[in-house]
């Protein structure tokens, strides 16, 4: 089968996460306006979903209420879905949760979705500041069953406005995430090392995944979503060097335990990097998706593949958004 017979045929779902990053040189409050500002723009080219991030007290990132910042695009894009990717359900009673995002399908029916996540803040002040633990029980999967009854109506407790039933649930997922999501009938969201970017091999973690599904009212059959950076440019070192804030951004966290703002590429070049810190760079590139228009659109097909993903969720950041907004463009004009 030809490249373009197979992207046809397997219809893989485009969509976009946005973590509201902040930038070198701006207010916290710029990073929540480009966030809106390219919800905009991913509505206007047809993506299929746009979500948003859960992260409190991170200097990197301005986004710590999903729902609220939904509540904003909503109001400024008109057919693309929205939805959190995710909200950290230990950080919340399930029924606050539910009354949020009711809300939010009552004010845009049809277009609002929820991935739920577990993990805790990233620091043990922001963990103590969001009173948890790490030796907190594991409740997610009970509190997900309960979120959802919450959602359809079903609970004792009947969270307002009152359910249409139309707030699919997506759980973001590690390995025992994927078997809370196929015993509950959930779609899944993974990224990072499972999807072994490079590999040739199917994942078979998402194979079994899909042999133990339960199938649910709301979901018959399994759904997957492969979550990870891309980023499209005229070259594949273009690409490449597009990449290298986040990277960086991430290298620094590990050294510092600070998740910083992104600084532009060429201030990053003109830094001196150890050792480590250049590891960890070419690491973060290594398992992203990035190239030309042809190149992305052959390695979307191989994942593709390789997962049997029934969508791609583009979860990248960089400083340079012209550039940004370029990729986003010509990524929707190849898948």
């Amino acid at each position: 089968m030809k490249l373009s017979e197979f992207l046809v045929a397997s219809r893989v779902l485009l969509s976009l996460l946005d973590r509201s990053r902040t930038r070198s040189g701006y207010p916290d409050s710029a990073a929540l306006t480009h966030t809106l500002e390219r919800a905009e723009g991913a509505d206007a080219l047809g993506y299929h979903r746009f979500w948003v991030a859960e992260h409190h007290a991170v200097p990197g990132i301005a986004s710590g209420s999903p729902a609220v910042l939904l509540a904003a695009i909503g109001a400024h894009t008109r057919d693309i879905r929205l939805g959190s990717g995710g909200v950290m359900l230990p950080n919340h009673q399930p029924l606050v949760v539910a009354e949020q995002f009711l809300m939010l399908d009552a004010l845009y029916p049809g277009r609002i979705d929820l991935g739920l996540g577990r993990s805790l803040g990233f620091t043990e002040p922001v963990r103590r500041a969001l009173r948890r633990s790490k030796d907190a029980p594991d409740t997610f999967a009970a509190d997900v069953e309960e979120l959802r009854r919450y959602l359809d109506g079903t609970a004792v407790v009947t969270a307002r406005p009152a359910s249409r039933g139309g707030v699919p649930l997506f759980v973001l997922a590690t390995r025992t995430g994927l078997k809370v999501a196929a015993q509950l009938g959930l779609p899944v969201v993974v990224g990072g090392p499972m999807l072994e970017i490079g590999g040739t091999n199917r994942v078979e973690a998402l194979d079994q995944y899909r042999r133990t599904f339960q199938p649910s009212d709301a979901h018959p059959d399994p759904h997957v979503v492969v979550s990870l950076e891309v980023m499209v440019a005229d070259t594949t070192e273009a690409a490449r060097e597009l990449l290298i804030p986040e990277a960086y951004a991430l290298a620094e966290s590990s050294r510092t335990g600070e998740f910083p703002p992104l600084v532009s590429a060429e201030e990053i070049r003109g830094a001196a990097l150890s050792d480590r810190t250049a590891r960890r760079i070419d690491s973060f590139v290594a398992s992203a998706m990035y190239g030309t228009a042809i190149e992305v659109k052959q390695h979307s097909s191989d994942l593709a593949e390789r997962t049997g993903a029934d969508e791609l969720l583009a979860s990248t950041s960089t400083f340079d958004r012209a550039a940004l907004e370029h990729s986003d463009r010509v990524l929707r004009e190849v898948i």
